[in-house]
């Protein structure tokens, strides 16, 4: 089972939803970087349950403990290992489901290829995994905050509804306006009341998260295997409820002509620009210094409380099945913490194997 990614900034996570803890172990990080348990608990804050009434009602303070790699508030060069307890379990709401694979969960996938699954909280597969996710991403944006590099994730679209576009500055100020996390004050209204419409009649909602990440150098990635965009591709898709990656126009392409979306190079400021942004800041597989920008589809909560169809594996036969217990309405405003932090991820072992950033020491 792979548990890692990246090469010279490596995230390995651990841990499962309803076990002893899950976390992350940072490899690679350089030396001399400051950094604290409120550097990241900050992030974490973000994508923690029970922040609203858009969340799921599960209480966890998600309080993180650094046990390794940091000395006299400095990384020392050594893994760094985050971990967070879980304290709020419930694991009698899932016993019903260890023989009845849920709709839409991996269920079914762990049961066949592994055989010994943990069915509490979808165990190693759930979504409070990606706690790991975004501890390696707050070490990766304290790096990344050297360079001035800057992140953000907001939601575009909660079902049909769209959000308006905004500069990068509004969009920062914006989504800590709202539960949602949308850069679209009127929209993230609109949307909120959408997800609790779910909410209310047992459903859930899908939409759409996008990713901005400015400052960035040119030169990241490499033009065949390694480019920067199929990295970052790698590790969105690789968060569990997304099923589409988009990088710029992502697949409007296919409905434009050369003419109307090639990224004209101009001389602004005696820097070298391009005139739009439609390749989303990447260019033959490396970064071209526009911003980078892409976008996550979310599906619906598959937990959702409505009578579904699914079948008894021990019996061998159909079964009715209703799901019970805390689950996010709209995974989306959580999944923003994610994104940021899987882009931080790959931004980051970039910045390293591109030689922006020293792999051993920040001193040197």
């Amino acid at each position: 089972m792979s548990n890692s990614i990246g090469e010279k900034f490596k995230v390995t996570t651990f841990g499962s939803s309803h076990g002893v803890a899950v976390g992350a172990i940072v490899d690679g990080c350089p030396a001399n970087l400051e950094l604290s348990a409120e550097d990241i608990q900050k992030e974490l804050n973000k994508r923690k349950p029970g922040t609203s009434s858009v969340t799921t009602p599960r209480k966890e303070d998600d309080e993180v403990q650094i046990l390794s790699g940091i000395f006299e508030g400095k990384t020392d060069g050594t893994p760094i290992a985050g971990v967070v307890f879980n304290k709020n379990q419930k694991s009698k709401d899932y016993s019903m489901f260890k023989n009845t694979p849920r709709p839409s969960h991996g269920d079914f996938g762990w049961m066949s290829k592994y055989g010994n699954y943990d069915y509490n909280g979808g165990g190693r597969g759930s979504g409070r995994v990606t706690i790991g996710h975004v501890i390696g991403g707050a070490i990766a944006k304290k790096l990344l905050k050297i360079h001035n590099i800057e992140i953000i994730s907001h939601v575009t679209q909660i079902g049909d509804i769209k959000a308006s576009k905004h500069d990068f500055e509004t969009l920062k100020e914006n989504i800590e306006k709202n539960p949602v996390r949308c850069g679209d004050l009127k929209a993230a209204k609109e949307m909120e009341e959408l997800i609790l419409a779910k909410k209310e009649v047992g459903d859930s909602i899908g939409g759409i998260v996008e990713t901005i990440a400015v400052n960035v150098p040119q030169g990241l990635g490499e033009p065949v295997f390694g480019r920067l965009d199929g990295d970052l591709a790698r590790i969105l898709m690789n968060i569990g409820a997304v099923k589409g990656v988009e990088i710029g126009l992502g697949f409007d392409v296919s409905t434009h002509t050369g003419s109307q979306i090639n990224d004209e190079y101009q001389i602004n400021d005696n820097k070298v620009t391009t005139k739009t942004n439609n390749s989303g800041g990447i260019i033959g597989g490396m970064s071209n210094g526009m911003p980078i920008v892409s976008r996550i589809a979310v599906k619906p909560t598959p937990s959702i409380s409505k009578c579904q169809d699914s079948i008894d594996l021990e019996k061998m036969e159909n079964k009715k099945i209703e799901i019970k217990g805390r689950h996010d309405p709209c995974i989306c405003p959580r999944v923003t913490a994610v994104a940021e932090s899987s882009t931080a991820i790959v931004l980051a072992d970039h910045m390293i194997r591109s030689g922006f950033i020293h792999p051993a020491n920040l001193n040197i």
